[in-house]
């Protein structure tokens, strides 16, 4: 009798352990970014509008942005190498980063270099389509690639 309590309290430990690591995967780490005016690239600040944004303090990895900018304010600025958009969590509907990795393929979109380095082997990349609408995310930098 006592083995088949022990069974159903693992089993209980074990859906709450998985529920709880669920939510602080993919939500509980996060915290969401509104109200940005302004984004710093490369050396200039550049205005941005309708800004929707997650980010967090466990990894620099983790920050994703949509926004609108004015296209014509990036120009002189370096494009990287390698611009991959990670996946942010589901929810985070505004970000798709299959589209946006298509999209820097087949020129519809440009890329340029945010910040190099802007965290401990991280950069930060600014995704910019002609009709203003922008994304923004850090990736590892080539170094790290390897």
């Amino acid at each position: 009798m006592n083995g088949k309590y022990i069974g159903i309290g693992l089993l209980v430990f074990t859906a709450v352990f998985g529920v709880l690591l669920y939510y602080s995967q993919y939500y509980g780490h996060y915290k969401t970014v509104t109200g940005v005016t302004f984004i710093n690239v490369a050396d200039r600040e550049i205005q941005v509008t309708d800004y929707n944004g997650i980010d967090a303090d466990s990894s620099g990895l983790k920050l994703r942005g949509c926004f609108t900018v004015d296209p014509a304010a990036f120009e002189g600025v370096a494009v990287p190498l390698n611009p991959t958009p990670l996946t942010p969590p589901d929810w985070f509907v505004c970000f798709d980063p299959e589209q946006i990795e298509a999209d820097l393929a087949s020129g519809l979109a440009t890329a340029y270099m945010a910040a190099v380095n802007e965290k401990d082997g991280i950069d930060r990349v600014v995704a910019v389509y002609p009709d203003g609408r922008a994304y923004q995310w850090r990736q590892l930098n080539e170094k790290y690639q390897e």
